[in-house]
């Protein structure tokens, strides 16, 4: 089993997550984090460290549907350790649904 990130993050990318992670497995977006699934180590730190709950087991349907999209973008993004800032507009879509469709983007953020 493995944790992954969900669409909630999307818009958001809260990364109090990132900070906790003892084997660095979080990697960046442009507006969004994923978990690399290879390199995570089921501890379940991140998981209750994230304000919007967008952190899931791979066994929770929403976990099955991410974990390909955790597994691409870990493989082309960069690594991040270090809590940023959230995005700009993060209270505002915070509580939307359905973001991936009208909102993921495959580029990649900065990384540390």
């Amino acid at each position: 089993m493995t944790f992954v990130v969900t669409e909630a993050c999307i818009k958001c990318k809260y990364t109090d997550c990132v900070e906790v992670c003892p084997v660095d497995c979080f990697y960046e977006g442009e507006n969004t984090l994923v978990i690399h699934p290879d390199e995570c180590i089921d501890c379940g730190v991140c998981e209750p460290e994230c304000p919007i709950e967008a952190i899931v087991p791979d066994s929770h349907p929403q976990g099955q549907e991410f974990l390909e999209m955790n597994t691409k973008y870990a493989q082309e993004w960069p690594n991040i350790t270090r809590k940023k800032d959230p995005m700009p507009e993060a209270e505002k879509f915070k509580s939307i649904k359905n973001k991936f469709k009208e909102w993921f983007s495959p580029k990649p953020g900065e990384g540390d």
